[in-house]
Formats: structure tokens, C-alpha cells, sequence
């Protein structure tokens, strides 16, 4: 009997369903697993915390504890002393928060590493549960959980000075408030302490995997110093994004100095140009970002007041800065191009 091998669409259209339908169960497997675990290590850090209440048992008992469940069940991880004891500690920091019940399902949502490290790294629960939400909404993996935490994002999103409240609907002006933040973290640029507009736009650029993991989730990358031609006259943009969940496109600006009041004035420019010449009917109102080496507060407060489009001002930090004196071995695009039109000259 030959073996035929059927080839036809029809028949991989069927596979390809056959497989998104295994994939959906696999992720729901998992996610019903993480929450069984992360109910069973509650009852545990209960029982624990109770026990303990109750008799004369101190810490001591945990590490017997722990030798007497793997003793009984040697193919489960997850019953060393240490875990033991981080059980208990998680259990007794949620457990005492009037906002329990509130998180204690979001908990359930994120896996057990995502907990232990928001635990040890977290200073309150306010800012466990900012963590927790920010896990679950952007699907953070550990490392980057860790790497938001490290930066600050608790106290850094939504601290822009903004009059987003006086410029957008509610609904978009609450979002868009939480997007932004308030000093951008740089810190994966190397640049010298001196760099001007460019070479921050062209870093930025250059890492744009880490800078679009700064902005937030739902940026869009569509280009670098966007040209828009208006009367006969060519603008540049330095950056443009736009933002799936806000539904429009955000106009970033850049200055190595300090905030002057007429850079609101410019960047308020090329977010009505943009609503002119790039946003549709469907897009929301574009918003501007202007991110700026630093700031007083009181002037850009001024600056804002009477502006007419949706704006924000930010700082920016950056700690890997580069020796003065360095230079790339390589050439930039623009000496090239120097040196290639002087010869041009020359002959």
C-alpha cells in the first residue's frame, strides 16, 4: 500500500488550524498550572504563617519542613529551605494589604520568579502592584521586569509635565499621561558628555530595540529625521513614531540643553503639520514629546500653557559616558560624504 503524501492547500490549512489549536491549549495548560502552583504556595505560606502562630515552632522547623516534602516527593521542585522561606514572606507581604483581594488574582497571573524578584526588589506595595500590572499588561519577561525595576519605572512613568489633560479626551489623556515618563533612562547609549542633537539621535537610532523598550509598549517605529514639505520648504522631524495603542503618531524632538520655552513652539508645529499631512480620519490627535537634557519646571509649565496641540516635556539621563577624546576608528556618514564632495570639487 503506497504512502501518498497529501500536498494541497487544503490540507495545510487544516495543520496550520490543527496547530494554533494545540498552541492555545499549551499556553492555557500553562498559565492553569502557574495559577495552581501559585494557589498551592499560598495555602502553604498560610499554613506556615499560622503553625507557627499557634506553637512554640521557630524558623527551624521550615528547613526540617523542607527535607521531609522532597524527601516525599522527590521529583517536585520547589520545597527547598530557601523557596520555603520566600513562600512565607510572600504570602505574609500580600496577605496584610487591605488591597488583598484586589491583587491577589494578578498575582496568580505572573510566574513564581516574576514574584520572588518583585518581592526582593520592591520597597512597597503600592509599587508591587505597579510591577505586577505593567508585568502582566506588557508581558515582561524577568529580565526586563528586572531592568524596569533597576531604572525606576515606578517613579519615572507618568511624571512628564504635560497638558495632555487640557488637549485630549479623558480616555486618551489618561493613557497617553501613563505612557510618558519622566526621566527617559538612556542608559544603554555610550556617548560623551558633550554629544549635541545628532549624536543622541543617532545613538538612539543605533539601539532602537532598547530605546523602543524605554518608550513603552505599543511604539511604532516609521522614521528619522522625517521630512514634511510644506509652501516649498523642507522640515525635518528627528523622530517619528507612532503608537498602536493610542491610536496615533507621536512627534519625538531631542535637545542636548536645557529646555528653552520656544522648542514648545516647534514641536508644536510639526504636530499640526502631522495632523495635516499624515493623520486619517480613524488616527487620533497626534502628540508631541519633547525629550531634553534638563529642565526648569515653572518655564515649562509657561511654555505649555497656551499651547494648542497635545505636548510633553521630559528629561533624559544617561550614565555611560565616553571620554571626550574618543573618536570612532570608522568614519561617520557625513565625513564620508564631506570628503567625497571635496574631491568632486577639486577635479
Amino acid at each position: 500500500m503506497k504512502n501518498n503524501h497529501i500536498q494541497n492547500k487544503e490540507y495545510h490549512d487544516f495543520i496550520f488550524d490543527i496547530k494554533q489549536k494545540i498552541q492555545t491549549a499549551q499556553i492555557k495548560a500553562h498559565i492553569q498550572v502557574n495559577t495552581e502552583l501559585l494557589r498551592l504556595y499560598w495555602d502553604i505560606g498560610e499554613m506556615i504563617t499560622h503553625k507557627q502562630k499557634l506553637s512554640s515552632w521557630g524558623d527551624g522547623f521550615i528547613k526540617q519542613m523542607s527535607e521531609d516534602l522532597q524527601k516525599e516527593f522527590p521529583n517536585l521542585k520547589g520545597f527547598s529551605h530557601r523557596n520555603l522561606k520566600y513562600i512565607k514572606q510572600w504570602y505574609n507581604f500580600w496577605q496584610e494589604t487591605k488591597k488583598r483581594k484586589q491583587v491577589v488574582s494578578q498575582i496568580y497571573s505572573i510566574p513564581w520568579g516574576h514574584n520572588i524578584l518583585i518581592l526582593q526588589k520592591c520597597k512597597n506595595i503600592d509599587e508591587a502592584i505597579f510591577y505586577i500590572k505593567a508585568t502582566i499588561q506588557n508581558n515582561y519577561s524577568r529580565a526586563v521586569l528586572l531592568h524596569q525595576i533597576e531604572t525606576n519605572l515606578y517613579n519615572r512613568s507618568g511624571k512628564a509635565l504635560t497638558n495632555f489633560d487640557k488637549k485630549l479626551p479623558a480616555i486618551q489623556s489618561d493613557l497617553a499621561n501613563q505612557i510618558i515618563k519622566d526621566p527617559y533612562c538612556f542608559d544603554f547609549l555610550d556617548i560623551t558628555k558633550t554629544h549635541n542633537e545628532r549624536e543622541l539621535e543617532n545613538a538612539l537610532v543605533d539601539n532602537m530595540t532598547s530605546f523602543l523598550l524605554e518608550l513603552g509598549q505599543g511604539f511604532a517605529f516609521v522614521g528619522k529625521q522625517y521630512k514634511l514639505k510644506i509652501s516649498n520648504k523642507e522640515y525635518k522631524i528627528d523622530l517619528l513614531f507612532y503608537n498602536i495603542k493610542l491610536h496615533c503618531y507621536v512627534v519625538v524632538e531631542l535637545k542636548a540643553i536645557e529646555f528653552q520655552p520656544e522648542f514648545t513652539g516647534k514641536l508644536n508645529f510639526y504636530t499640526s503639520v502631522v495632523d495635516d499631512k499624515l493623520k486619517s480620519e480613524e488616527d487620533n490627535p497626534t502628540i508631541g514629546i519633547l525629550i531634553c537634557k534638563s529642565k526648569d519646571n515653572t518655564i515649562v509649565e509657561y511654555a505649555l500653557k497656551d499651547m494648542q496641540k497635545p505636548l510633553g516635556i521630559s528629561e533624559y539621563s544617561v550614565t555611560n559616558i565616553l571620554p571626550e577624546n574618543y573618536k570612532s576608528s570608522l568614519p561617520s556618514i557625513e565625513q564620508i560624504e564631506e570628503e567625497f564632495n571635496n574631491v568632486l570639487y577639486e577635479e
